[in-house]
């Protein structure tokens, strides 16, 4: 994760789930989620992977539509090799 962009972010307030797109040297493909809170530090922004118990329910709706996120991004990968595949046999 150091240096890319992850593929999708999902957001409500400061609650943050960035979604990775990671394939192994067979070229499988899967996804993971980084769930962050994002807090001012004076004039600085940050981030933290701890929450508070006023965040839970925000964290669990982010985690609901990153969930979704996900299943739309496979959805559409699979698809693209329906369509690749298709392509190749004509």
């Amino acid at each position: 994760m150091s240096g890319n962009k992850p593929t999708a972010e999902v957001r409500l307030g400061r609650i943050k789930a960035a979604i990775w797109a990671n394939q192994d040297k067979d070229g499988g493909r899967w996804h993971t989620v980084q769930l962050t809170r994002l807090y001012q530090d004076g004039e600085q922004w940050r981030s933290t992977h701890s929450f508070g118990r006023n965040d839970l329910l925000t964290v669990a709706k982010v985690a609901d539509l990153a969930h979704s996120k996900v299943c739309e991004l496979e959805a559409s990968e699979r698809e693209g090799e329906e369509i690749s595949a298709g392509a190749a046999e004509a």
